[in-house]
């Protein structure tokens, strides 16, 4: 007879679900992925099929984890558009402010992520949803940056010739 898995600890499950936001673990973490990145790659796409810049895939993940976040918080929320409201067309150039806007926001709501990982009642559904619990949403949203991070690194070898 196979007995159920034991459940772990919920400050061990806290704990692993902060790590998987933001420490990588099995993949790089943004801010590697990001480090010492030149300035003209933030806008270029590699010319390989249809890869979008860095930027691109940067600010879609920075949108789609607040689209999570609010979809949490917020009964009333509304998502945006598919695809549209999700992959924001590209500047010809994208100045450091921009760039700045994009990384900052991520991680100010990646850390507010952190918070519910933290603190949130992580398995009982959020009423205003079809059983989804805090616990998914912070699952999707890890999973969702752990692909997207993939792809920036993959952008970024191809724009760096290695």
């Amino acid at each position: 007879m196979m007995m159920p898995a034991k459940l772990p600890d919920e400050s061990l499950l806290r704990a692993e679900l902060v790590k998987l936001l933001c420490e990588g673990q099995a993949h790089v973490t943004l801010e590697h992925a990001l480090e010492n990145l030149v300035p003209k790659h933030r806008s270029l796409r590699p010319g390989v099929g249809d890869l979008k810049s860095i930027w691109e895939i940067l600010e879609h993940m920075r949108i789609a984890q607040r689209d999570i976040l609010d979809y949490i918080r917020d009964p009333s929320y509304t998502s945006p558009t598919w695809p549209e409201g999700y992959w924001k067309a590209l500047p010809e150039e994208v100045l450091y402010d921009v760039w700045m806007d994009t990384v900052e926001g991520f991680l100010d709501d990646r850390e507010v992520l952190v918070d519910l990982a933290n603190q949130a009642d992580l398995t009982t559904p959020l009423p205003h949803t079809d059983g989804h619990t805090v616990l998914r949403e912070l699952l999707l949203a890890a999973d969702h940056n752990a692909y997207h991070l993939g792809q920036i690194v993959f952008v970024r070898k191809l724009l760096e010739g290695s």
